[in-house]
């Protein structure tokens, strides 16, 4: 499962080194174990890039006997902890996981040795690991040594909760997820710019709940300056995600909630020969400062790549947001949509000038689903796939 840096789009078949065959023969109770595995794996929510979620549950004569999750890279996996504490019956049991069981020495080793060692006589797998060194291969080596495998089991929904790291390896690059409120007539804040707030509670949770499951949020000087927003789970015990400021020139407020680190670090990345007075104050706070030749998005999420990133929130203003969405460093929009009506010639709206002018040019969202959040509605879905 573990997952390493340089690997091609082109070698990332699933069935080039191994091919798999889908044996999927799956009733509600195989439904509802690997929906208890998916339930498992979110418990590490934030915590295991640039390794996937992953969770797995021991079954003998239909009554579970062991559970885990894979908590953090470079420790255990979640068939690990789940046969220990399966024990003894573990011998002649059904393991569901929620991914292929790895078939190669990491920092770990291999899950499917694990399996065949302690005796199990099925594996349900979720979905097939996308990265090349499994690829097949862990589903192979345990029906080489005489194990039944059933693949494919609620697929759809163990590939929603690893799409983060199924896009870091198949486009050696993090899942860009761009997050907005808007008002029903589309604006993200008065002509003052005034924008707390536009959603309402219910809403505000959902994106706690959203920072906590990602490994950085990103937003640009001017949502610093104007807004001065902490960008925590705001929740006890869950994961803050680092904070990132896109800052060119460095024009920003010597008092931030953003450069206090005790709760969660903060990331300010900039352009080489900005205010080095300013970098030496937001070191001395314990802010982490870098400096790129040329500032862009897609430049930053190469950055954010190599430091083992899965899932990046975009919670900046509409500029910085075409911008992201122009580089192809956005996947998914978020967009809140609050029933209310604000009005206004100059209010600004979630995205700048992508440079479009006819309706036909638009780019029309993919896989959209749309559900009530309290009074508002949320609208999820993914911009259109380029090819690269």
């Amino acid at each position: 499962m573990d997952n390493f840096p340089g690997v091609s789009p082109a070698s990332t078949s699933l069935t080039e080194n191994h091919p798999v065959v889908p044996e999927l023969v799956s009733n509600d109770f195989d439904s509802r174990m690997m929906l208890r595995c998916v339930e498992l794996a979110r418990l590490a929510l934030g915590y295991t890039s640039p390794n996937p979620l992953v969770g797995a549950v021991v079954v003998q004569n239909g009554e579970i006997v062991g559970e885990g999750f894979h908590p953090r890279a470079g420790e255990p996996h979640a068939e690990v902890f789940a046969l220990r504490a399966a024990g003894e019956r573990a011998h002649s049991s059904t393991v569901y996981v929620s991914l292929e069981p790895c078939n190669h020495y990491g920092r770990t080793p291999p899950c499917s040795e694990g399996l065949i060692n302690a005796g199990v006589s099925k594996v349900v797998v979720g979905m097939v690991d996308p990265n090349p060194l499994v690829a097949g291969g862990g589903i192979a080596r345990l029906r080489a040594a005489g194990i039944e495998v059933v693949v494919g089991v609620e697929e759809a929904a163990c590939r929603r909760l690893n799409e983060g790291f199924i896009h870091r390896i198949l486009y050696q690059r993090p899942l860009g997820i761009l997050k907005y409120a808007m008002t029903l007539d589309g604006k993200i804040a008065t002509t003052a710019g005034h924008s707390a707030w536009v959603t309402n509670q219910d809403a505000r949770t959902e994106v706690y709940q959203l920072r906590a499951a990602c490994d950085a949020v990103i937003v640009g000087g001017n949502t610093v300056r104007k807004d001065n927003p902490f960008l925590t789970s705001h929740q006890v015990a869950a994961h803050n995600p680092l904070r990132v400021v896109m800052s060119r020139s460095l024009n920003l407020p010597e008092q931030a909630w953003l450069w206090d680190t005790q709760e969660a670090p903060t990331l300010v990345v900039t352009e080489v020969g900005s205010s080095q007075a300013f970098q030496k104050m937001l070191r001395s706070e314990g802010v982490e400062v870098v400096e790129f030749s040329s500032l862009t998005p897609e430049i930053v999420m190469g950055y954010l790549y190599e430091r083992g990133f899965c899932s990046v929130l975009w919670e900046c203003g509409g500029i910085l947001a075409a911008s992201a969405i122009a580089q192809g460093a956005v996947q998914k929009i978020m967009a809140f949509i609050a029933p209310k009506i604000i009005g206004g010639d100059h209010a600004p709206t979630p995205v700048g000038d992508l440079g479009l002018t006819s309706m036909t040019e638009a780019l029309p969202l993919e896989r959209v689903s749309w559900r009530i959040v309290g009074n508002d509605c949320l609208v999820e879905g993914y911009l259109p796939s380029k090819v690269k």
